[in-house]
């Protein structure tokens, strides 16, 4: 792969680094996690990105054999991006990644995040031995974006698309969500308040947000 930047190093850290350390990379493979997607999808999920910027992290993850691009058969027929099985191991990566970024006592909890993202940060926050043995389905609803959640044998699933049977549906937005997940909003608040809607076992779905419980965050350096 001809890397525009290159440490030099013969680390294997450093040399992961070279392959995908270069500003929205790692985010672009975020964004692949749960399945391919159009370059406008993606683009979506990385609102502050130029789409120049995003074409070309994802031309150097192609030649880097990170992500492929392949045209979809009928009816669609339109071009996707995805991960490789190679690039499928960064899974691990991006959420370990994530467990040490929420301890940041900087991190802007404000700021705008995707569906993948917000996905990425259940998968890596989920606490097994709140799950108490259940086997519970949700169906979550950002706007035209739905994802399923099981979680079963105390473990959690996550893939896009719409569940056949859900035991709860929420429906809201991502900055309702990922506030309610952080405690910086209650569910029975964002509910009246007509932000986020739930169909089905209300009981489950305040279990599911009580399945994530907030980390202590590192110490702030003193001034």
């Amino acid at each position: 792969m001809g890397s525009p930047r290159t440490y030099g190093d013969a680390c294997a850290a450093a040399h992961a680094l070279d392959l995908v350390g270069e500003r929205w990379a790692l985010l672009v493979v975020r964004e692949l996690l749960l399945g391919p997607k159009r370059f406008s999808d993606l683009r979506s999920g990385l609102p502050n990105a130029g789409p120049n910027r995003v074409s070309q992290r994802l031309r150097e993850l192609e030649e880097a054999g990170i992500v492929r691009r392949r045209k979809l058969g009928p009816p669609a027929r339109s071009w996707v991006y995805e991960l490789t099985e190679w690039g499928r191991e960064l899974r691990p990566v991006l959420l370990h990644l994530g467990r040490w970024g929420r301890l940041s006592p900087f991190r802007d909890l404000d700021a705008d995040t995707s569906v993948d993202a917000l996905m990425l940060a259940l998968q890596g926050d989920f606490a097994p031995e709140t799950a108490d043995g259940r086997s519970v389905t949700y169906g979550l609803v950002f706007g035209d974006d739905q994802v399923t959640v099981r979680i079963a044998d105390g473990d959690i699933g996550i893939s896009r698309g719409e569940p056949s049977a859900p035991d709860a549906t929420i429906a809201t937005d991502t900055r309702t969500f990922a506030a309610v997940l952080t405690r910086r909003r209650d569910l029975e608040e964002a509910v009246r308040a007509g932000d986020l809607t739930v169909s089905g076992d209300v009981h489950a779905v305040e279990r599911l947000f009580d399945s994530f419980p907030r980390p202590e965050t590192a110490e702030t350096p003193s001034a």
